[in-house]
């Protein structure tokens, strides 16, 4: 797997703990390198030496949310306000799409998306009751309810703050999906709830199982060809982490510190090691401040040269790309960011590879939004 040995002057660069070649071993629960915001660092360039290229290819948008693509290379973009788009040939056409019973509050509206196969996709979105998930048959302009709801049920904040809702294919069809904590206490730690945790939902029938639980807020859920699974979540005031998953395993969020503490007490650590002493620790944490990672997608192509490999997440606070080196063992060896999109955009959220190898980003204004294409140079 490529290291960035191509990088070199013109995006920032930091290396992960005090030494370029450090690892991780989380599946173990060893120490876990930990670097303040990147920012302050050497210089470094992206995969082909000449940076990246960015095109807009689709403006006018508010708040989108997720990127599918159709296997004609036609592509679908969930608006939070309660909108799917598709988007081809350089024109936004929004569906005709039943989407009255999405509440858009705060943080939640109509989130997550994952395409399945040639005309079937299924979203993540609030409801006045709870956040569910609904697939869809698409027909020309027009998206159709077949499983409503495919699952229901995952806990919900009136307010909309910490939804989750991102959702992701493992590779074999199954739908993984992170969820927020809803900013309650005991939720995380609860094994009974569906929140703060990554799901395992069978597409077919919406059976959910708990693939691992502690989590805040998860944003970003990514797996690697390996098999192996990643993910980004938002921190309190600290510690935004890239994780890596593990069957069954505890990432050691509990502000309600066992039901000792009354409140949602943000001031726990993300992952608790003196309360779990078994958490899986993150592999790579933001400290202060904090960039509220969004999504996650690993870049694969020749095309991206020494970038092939590389694991890209999108910041919405720090309105940046962050380009994670891990290693094979899921370790992360440095971080850089791409000149072209440090706060040159805006908040940005979704980021999926596209079947043309290309990088789709959206940002997360409010006004003008737009689904960004980019390429190496």
């Amino acid at each position: 797997m490529a290291r960035l040995a191509g990088f070199a002057a013109a995006a920032l660069m930091i290396t992960a703990g005090s030494a370029a070649g450090c690892t991780a071993e989380p599946s173990t629960g060893g120490s876990a390198p930990t670097v303040s915001a990147p920012g302050a660092s050497t210089g470094s360039d992206s995969g082909s030496g000449k940076g990246l290229a960015v095109e807009t290819v689709a403006s006018g948008l508010t708040h989108p949310w997720e990127v599918g693509f159709l296997p004609d290379g036609r592509m679908l973009v969930t608006q939070r306000p309660g909108k799917i788009s598709l988007v081809a040939d350089g024109r936004v056409t929004d569906l005709d799409a039943d989407l009255t019973d999405v509440v858009a509050r705060g943080e939640g509206g109509l989130m997550g998306l994952v395409v399945q196969g040639e005309n079937r996709f299924t979203t993540c979105h609030n409801t006045a009751q709870d956040v569910r998930l609904v697939t869809w048959e698409l027909t020309g302009t027009t998206a159709k309810r077949v499983a409503d709801p495919l699952l229901a049920g995952l806990p919900a904040n009136p307010s909309g703050r910490h939804s989750g809702c991102r959702l992701a294919l493992d590779r074999d069809g199954t739908i993984l999906a992170g969820t927020g904590d809803t900013a309650r206490a005991a939720v995380s730690q609860d094994r009974s709830s569906l929140g703060g945790k990554v799901l395992r939902i069978d597409p077919e029938s919406g059976q959910a199982t708990v693939y691992t639980y502690g989590h805040r807020n998860v944003q970003g859920v990514a797996v690697r060809e390996d098999g192996m699974i990643f993910t980004a979540e938002h921190g309190p005031d600290v510690d935004d982490e890239v994780n890596v998953l593990r069957e069954g395993a505890n990432y050691g969020w509990d502000p309600s510190r066992g039901g000792t503490v009354g409140g949602y007490n943000e001031e726990v650590p993300m992952t608790d090691l003196e309360r779990f002493p078994d958490a899986v620790r993150a592999v790579w944490s933001s400290g202060r401040p904090t960039e509220a990672l969004s999504d996650a997608v690993f870049l694969s192509g020749e095309r991206w040269g020494d970038l092939d490999g590389v694991l890209a997440v999108t910041a919405l606070k720090g309105s940046k790309l962050l380009l994670f080196t891990v290693t094979p063992e899921g370790g992360v060896h440095s971080v850089a960011v791409p000149p072209e999109l440090d706060d040159t955009f805006g908040r940005l959220r979704g980021a999926e590879l596209g079947p043309d190898g290309a990088l789709y980003v959206t940002t997360s204004n409010g006004t003008d939004d737009k689904v960004l294409k980019l390429t190496p140079r």
